[in-house]
């Protein structure tokens, strides 16, 4: 059994790389590449840590990053203002990690973060533990006990089940907290009026959307303007079980892989190597120190 299976938001990485505090880079032939090196080196550190290297990975990207939901809802987030520079390397990172010998899962349909959700929950009891690495509160819904947490590399912090609960709620109501507060990132507008302190006391105390009662005076827990919240949430409570499922990741994507494909034998040394010359980093091909058997 491996000890730690590590799960990568490869999206959220390459926007972290693109915007980090490095020089630009461009490719020889003019394409930007700094974020797509940049995400290449970050899992090269990952494999090749000195306290206790990734054996098992895989990385999830939104290509592109619409997907089923904004089937469901209009105003759901697009690829709309994302920077030309980005976006035109969403093809080019994935192949570099490829190069790597990381197993990648290149999402259209569905989101980067229901592949990582549905590997999760699908090998958390083949493995020790899972590490999902993003501090994005999504994932949140997912972490369950130790055995799969959150990685948040940025912070340096680990965010198990216990951390959840005391920064929103607990993780099976995550996407409830989500729909009331509104998730700007992802296009999710919430409810007018609940703020995230009003959200955690109300599903704290329910649970879930639907377990709030109508009417305030029913309520077991005061909060502030309970007769205007308790009215918004009558009058638009499917608006809120609409956000909620947007909210909601999906755990059954059907990724083909098992555990053991995802085990890191080795980078490949001719597609890495001709990778880092298209794109001018010659020096990141010589980084491995582990290839895979030809």
């Amino acid at each position: 059994m491996p000890k730690y299976l590590h799960l990568v938001d490869g999206t959220f990485e390459l926007f972290r790389a693109h915007y980090a505090r490095r020089p630009d880079h461009a490719a020889p032939d003019g394409q930007p590449a700094k974020a797509a090196i940049g995400v290449v080196a970050t899992l090269l550190r990952l494999l090749q840590s000195a306290g206790e290297p990734a054996t098992h990975l895989a990385a999830a990207f939104d290509n592109p990053i619409e997907s089923f939901r904004n089937d469901l809802f209009d105003g759901y987030k697009t690829g709309e203002g994302t920077d030309p520079d980005i976006r035109s390397q969403f093809d080019l990172v994935e192949q570099g990690v490829a190069a790597l010998g990381v197993v990648v899962w290149s999402m259209d349909e569905w989101e980067a973060d229901d592949a990582l959700a549905t590997a999760a929950v699908r090998w958390r009891d083949q493995c020790q533990q899972v590490r999902i690495m993003t501090p994005d509160k999504d994932l949140g819904q997912i972490v369950d006990g130790v055995r799969i947490i959150q990685v948040d590399t940025i912070r340096r912090r680990e965010i198990d089940e216990d951390a959840v609960r005391a920064r929103r709620v607990a993780p099976e109501s995550i996407p409830d907290f989500l729909a009331l507060t509104g998730d700007p990132a992802d296009g999710i507008p919430g409810l007018p009026g609940f703020g995230e302190k009003t959200s955690k006391t109300l599903l704290d105390a329910y649970g879930h959307i639907e377990e709030i009662p109508g009417l305030p005076t029913d309520w077991r827990v005061k909060v502030r303007g309970a007769e205007g919240l308790a009215k918004t949430l009558r009058d638009r409570r499917e608006d809120a079980l609409l956000y909620r499922r947007l909210a909601t990741l999906v755990t059954d994507v059907p990724l083909t892989e098992s555990l053991a494909d995802l085990e890191w034998r080795g980078a490949n040394r001719d597609a890495l190597t001709a990778w880092c010359e298209r794109v001018g980093s010659p020096e990141l091909a010589a980084m491995p120190r582990r290839w895979r058997p030809s």
